[in-house]
């Protein structure tokens, strides 16, 4: 009966806060991904295209994903400088897709005019598009700066909806061999790894803050100001809300201190079927959440995730008889349906 108190809090603050966001996520990358792929039939931008995994590239996910775990694991110190600037570009124009079509809805409705100003990497720009770009590379550097947990969260949904709308899975077959080799991925790296490895590799990893490469600057130029105020970075591959959401902790302290859902926890859905999806990826993320509260350790969330997920997508076109053009993709209008899977 005291185990069930202790789920009292999921409805503090944070957990709720977390939940709605993972889900608010989770569907509107996909409709962001279903746009996109219109913007892209409608305008002919094949330099735009999105990917789309065969079986063999689904299959290396998981085993590319364990490659780079391990190396993060034993050099990321070495190399944090490095990823944080890889990072903060990727950002920046993850950052730029997402406001992207907002900022051109607000121009139309404005009647604004917005010629062209110049050419980058082989494309105009127009004024509009500059500001823009200016405001996303702001923002990237406030993070640098500052390493506040929101602006974390901010670009690293942004990154999130970025991957979603350009890489998708033809059908149910290759969803379902990807999700189930990333189901087996995540409870190894989080429930075995201590055993081969002397620690909790995903969890390690998950918590490791990297270097700032604007402290750096700043202690190479003596700039004392700018020495104090920034700080290791959480790097935007995780959402990240204080436990204590009301109390203003302090970001970048104590990892212990907040609550994360690493992004392909979010990201790591099929969009068939959307309601269906994102009423059990709903279920699924609070499981998870209240697994990890009873049991007091780190849970693997795509253990809860993918059959909450998966299971009611294939009930739901077994029951309407649309299963076998789903598993192999013969179905009408299944690129409407189905999206992307990353981890």
């Amino acid at each position: 009966m005291e185990s069930l108190w202790k789920l009292l809090y999921l409805l503090e603050p944070a957990p709720i806060t977390l939940i709605i966001t993972a889900v608010a996520v989770t569907f509107g990358s996909a409709f962001r991904a279903l746009n996109y792929g219109k913007e892209m039939e409608r305008n002919r931008d094949l330099s735009e295209a999105s990917i789309t995994l065969d079986r063999s590239q689904a299959l290396m996910i998981p085993i590319m994903s364990s490659f780079s775990l391990i190396m993060m694991f034993y050099l990321f110190s070495s190399v944090s400088q490095i990823l944080t600037g890889f990072t903060a570009i990727a950002s920046a124009s993850s950052l730029f897709f997402c406001l992207s079509p907002y900022v051109n809805r607000v121009k139309l409705q404005l009647g604004l005019a917005d010629p062209y100003v110049s050419w980058c990497c082989s494309k105009s720009i127009t004024r509009t598009q500059g500001l823009l770009l200016v405001v996303c590379v702001c923002t990237v550097a406030a993070w640098l700066v500052s390493g506040h947990w929101i602006l974390n969260n901010l670009l690293g949904i942004s990154i999130c909806v970025a991957f979603v709308s350009h890489v998708r899975l033809p059908n149910i077959k290759v969803c379902a061999m990807l999700l189930a080799c990333l189901f087996m991925y995540d409870i190894f790296w989080v429930f075995y790894s201590e055993r081969f490895f002397g620690a909790n590799v995903m969890v390690s990893v998950a918590t490791q803050q990297a270097s700032n490469p604007v402290h750096t600057v700043a202690n190479s130029l003596s700039l004392p100001g700018l020495q104090l105020i920034t700080k290791k970075l959480e790097l935007p591959v995780k959402i990240v809300f204080p436990r204590n959401l009301l109390g203003g902790v302090t970001p970048g302290e104590h990892a212990a201190d907040f609550m994360m859902l690493g992004l392909g926890d979010m990201r790591a859905q099929v969009y068939l079927y959307i309601w269906y999806a994102t009423s059990g990826y709903a279920v699924g993320l609070v499981t998870a959440l209240a697994a990890g509260i009873l049991s007091h350790s780190p849970q693997p969330a795509l253990l809860y995730l993918v059959p909450s997920t998966l299971g009611p997508i294939i009930v739901i076109s077994w029951l309407r008889n649309e299963l076998l053009e789903m598993w192999e993709g013969s179905l009408p209008n299944l690129n409407e349906k189905v999206h992307s899977v990353e981890v």
